[in-house]
């Protein structure tokens, strides 16, 4: 298991980075994507979070999240280092359809995703696997082990619920760990790596 970086890590650039790359932690409305950036950043992560109110009951689905009580509205933001001079920043978008128009924005100069997927609730996550794949934007896939989430479900079911392509990396995680989260980019970076060697040289 990899290492997750200390608290004490400093704010400013190590002097060995020299490979910058930009991934998105994408997925739906209260998977657990602030957590994870939380979990895993060395800087002081950006939210742009709200307060959910009654303005918004008709547009936001709360079903299996009535527990959640703010929501992003614009973006997250974190940065983790990772050995050989390769540093991630981490962009976490809103989950919601009435966000989708700030997604080609955020989306912009991204290497891939990380998409993370409720197996409560595995349905919620077909837009955003959706916008992956119109985008073309390379993607790993990690489902967020929430305490009651279904322990039955086999890989195969679950690729096969999400129509994942063979290739497509498939991990556990859970966003409250660094390391399990710092498991799950590293999952990605070794697909981005896998699918253009000649690019991380």
């Amino acid at each position: 298991m990899a290492s997750a970086p200390s608290s004490t890590s400093a704010v400013h650039l190590p002097d060995t980075a020299h490979d910058l790359v930009k991934i998105l932690v994408a997925g739906p409305f209260g998977v657990g994507k602030t957590t994870l950036i939380d979990s895993v950043s060395e800087i002081r992560p950006l939210h742009t979070e709200e307060q959910l109110t009654e303005a918004s009951a008709q547009v936001d689905d709360l079903d299996g999240v009535r527990e959640k009580v703010t929501t992003t509205v614009a973006v997250d933001f974190g940065r983790i280092s990772l050995p050989d001079g390769v540093v991630l920043y981490l962009f976490g978008t809103p989950g919601q359809e009435r966000f989708r128009a700030l997604w080609d924005d955020i989306a912009y100069g991204a290497l891939g995703a990380l998409v993370l997927v409720d197996s409560r609730r595995i349905d919620a996550s077909f837009d955003v696997l959706g916008l992956m794949e119109e985008s073309g934007l390379p993607y790993a896939v990690a489902f967020n082990a929430f305490p009651d989430s279904p322990r039955h479900h086999t890989d195969a079911q679950l690729r096969a619920a999400l129509d994942l392509d063979p290739t497509t990396p498939m991990v556990t995680c859970d966003a409250r760990d660094a390391d399990s989260s710092l498991d799950a980019l590293l999952a990605l970076v070794h697909h981005l790596i896998d699918r253009d060697p000649s690019e991380h040289r």
